[in-house]
């Protein structure tokens, strides 16, 4: 069948994981997941999309694996393990402020002597304010940095120490590490420092076989993404497939590289855009 690109209908390229309805497979049976970022925020909309987060938690979940689920909001993350009790799967719920800097390392190591050891570990968390160079102030920015960058590698320092040899790291950065288009500085460049720091990461790791890598989502149907729309009402114009990219593609990708499957994949930043980053675009 060939279609013109104003003809392409988006539910061509949409199947069970993509809108999280696939089984799961047991693809991370027996494995100890902290997952940082595991609630979503609220946004003003009947049925929102799943976040990020609660995509990998429930993802994870599903495919076998025992979890730590950790966000600042109390009713999000406990809502995150709500569901993945009523699916059957094994979660429990902490409650934390990444920008606590002092806190990062005792919650890392409570969570292991939970969970019995930790083999895997999700970066999720992330903020934007979506302010522009004239109108940054170094309170926001530092801010921004706190919880974008420092806190990244504090949970990783923390769990170094504690991971099972073969673990794996997953830091989650953005498409806007690799285009300044945004307007947001403070964000896109936190995120590309996401990148930099997971490949050092990747390095600290590799003496116990313990690998870091990097996720860059695109252009997302999620509640952070419906937020970022509502600012810019044309940012996905063009954006490949003729849809947005969902949370459980993000999380499908995040659950390849935390299994063993991706045994050999280390130090690697991963786009998960539709090709966007590299020119695929809707005509």
């Amino acid at each position: 069948m060939n279609l013109a690109p104003q003809d392409l209908e988006p539910s061509l390229q949409m199947y069970p994981e993509t809108l999280g309805h696939a089984p799961g497979r047991g693809r991370l049976q027996g494995r100890r997941v902290l997952v940082i970022g595991a609630g979503q925020r609220p946004i003003p909309e009947v049925n929102p999309p799943v976040g990020n987060g609660r995509a990998i938690s429930l993802l994870f979940a599903r495919e076998g694996a025992s979890l730590a689920c950790v966000d600042m909001s109390a009713p999000a993350v406990e809502a995150t393990c709500e569901q993945i009790d009523r699916e059957g799967g094994s979660a429990f719920a902490e409650v934390a402020d990444v920008r606590d800097a002092s806190s990062i390392a005792p919650l890392v190591h409570r969570c292991a002597e939970r969970l019995g050891g930790l083999d895997g570990l999700v970066l999720n968390v992330g903020i934007s304010r979506a302010l522009p160079l004239a109108k940054q102030s170094a309170e926001d920015w530092d801010e921004e940095y706190a919880v974008n960058v420092r806190s990244h590698m504090l949970f990783s320092q923390a769990a170094l120490e504690v991971m099972a040899p073969g673990s794996s790291i997953v830091l989650m950065s953005s498409l806007a590490s690799q285009r300044n288009t945004g307007r947001n500085p403070a964000y896109e460049s936190s995120k590309a420092a996401q990148v930099s720091l997971a490949r050092a990461i990747a390095v600290a790791g590799e003496p116990k076989g313990i690998r870091c890598n990097s996720v860059l989502p695109g252009l997302m149907d999620t509640p952070m993404g419906r937020d970022a729309t509502r600012r810019r009402p044309g940012r996905a114009a063009a954006v490949p497939f003729g849809r947005q990219g969902t949370g459980w593609e993000v999380a499908y990708t995040c659950l390849f590289l935390i299994s063993n499957e991706s045994s050999y994949v280390n130090a690697h930043a991963l786009m998960v855009d539709g090709g966007l980053g590299v020119g695929v675009a809707r005509a």
